[in-house]
């Protein structure tokens, strides 16, 4: 009988064990922020499966065994998924990955792939393979913001990876200290979303009409 090697409350670096065992076409940190905007998302949550499958573009990677199937489902869901719920309380704001890098052009390049991956994973995990979604409005003046930052960020890498651009040294050490700055309001701003779309949601099923049981 195979035996699981991975408890279902896998810490971060099992679940990112398991990511790379498996060959997953995303990064751990957009992994993350995905699950984190599949929790904010207004959009109806399918199953577990569904979500992990979602990763891997729609399709489970081939496992030898069925425990290795529930070991990593196990994984995502009953520990990554889990942990990320908790910031949807106020007192626990979500942070973003921190990663040093040398003052280099190659530096900045890395840091902004990094913070775009991120953005982008939030925001496709929030729409949940839908193209439009129902968000109240301060959720919806963040994904503005969100956006905006992402395409600044998309500019920065493009002329970092380009070695045609210019790129002083002086530029490029005060363009990873701006970093700091859009790290923080990018933040402020995932938060927000996730605040308001919780707060909604809590709402809908307040004021969800109730049936009647039928006495027999």
């Amino acid at each position: 009988m195979a035996r699981r090697t991975t408890s279902p409350t896998a810490s971060d670096k099992q679940v990112r064990a398991l990511l790379e065992r498996y060959h997953c076409p995303l990064p751990f940190h957009a992994v993350r922020t995905r699950l984190l905007g599949n929790i904010a998302s207004p959009a109806m949550q399918g199953s577990p499966v569904r979500m992990v499958e979602a990763l891997w573009g729609g399709q489970l990677p081939t496992f030898d065994s069925i425990d290795d199937a529930n070991e990593l489902i196990g994984a995502l869901v009953m520990g990554l998924w889990n942990r990320l719920t908790r910031h949807q309380e106020r007192s626990a704001p979500f942070r973003l990955t921190r990663m040093e890098v040398a003052a280099t052009r190659e530096g900045m390049a890395a840091l902004a792939r990094l913070r775009r991956e991120e953005l982008e994973g939030f925001i496709e995990g929030l729409f949940a393979g839908q193209e439009h979604v129902d968000l109240p409005e301060q959720a919806h003046k963040a994904l503005g913001a969100l956006a905006e930052i992402r395409a600044m960020l998309e500019g920065v890498q493009v002329l970092a990876e380009d070695p045609t651009k210019p790129a002083a040294p002086d530029d490029v050490a005060v363009t990873i200290g701006q970093f700091r700055e859009l790290t923080r309001i990018a933040e402020h701003e995932v938060h927000e979303l996730v605040l308001s779309c919780s707060r909604a949601r809590r709402q809908m099923l307040a004021s969800r009409p109730t049936r009647r049981p039928v006495l027999h």
